[in-house]
């Protein structure tokens, strides 16, 4: 898990980021810079995509892990938010999420 500095706090507080978005078929990405020193980090799963709250809760898990594990965001004043859009992250192999992940914030940090 990752820190709590580093999550958004607050229910609101995820709706008033406006950036740019990447799309991947698990995932939408969007982005902002932010005016902290770190970055925050959310994590939306809708209840359409799995309905039980343990499924919800393991997307999230290894979500903030691959992100804590790859270290491509720390340090710097960005904000993302995934909304998952597949309930495939939940069992799909840990490697290929990693990869997906990585092109994903790659992809952002180039556009900021």
């Amino acid at each position: 898990m990752i820190r709590r500095a580093n999550r958004f706090q607050g229910h609101n507080s995820v709706s008033r980021v406006r950036g740019s978005v990447e799309n991947n078929p698990l995932f939408s990405l969007r982005f902002a810079s932010n005016h902290s020193r770190d970055f925050r980090l959310a994590i939306v799963v809708s209840k359409k995509i799995a309905a039980h709250a343990v499924d919800r809760n393991k997307i999230r898990r290894r979500l903030f892990e691959t992100v804590r594990t790859q270290r491509r965001v720390q340090g710097l004043p960005i904000d993302l938010i995934f909304y998952v859009k597949d309930a495939k992250i939940a069992t799909m192999n840990i490697q290929n999420l990693h990869e997906e992940v990585a092109r994903a914030t790659k992809k952002a940090l180039a556009k900021l």
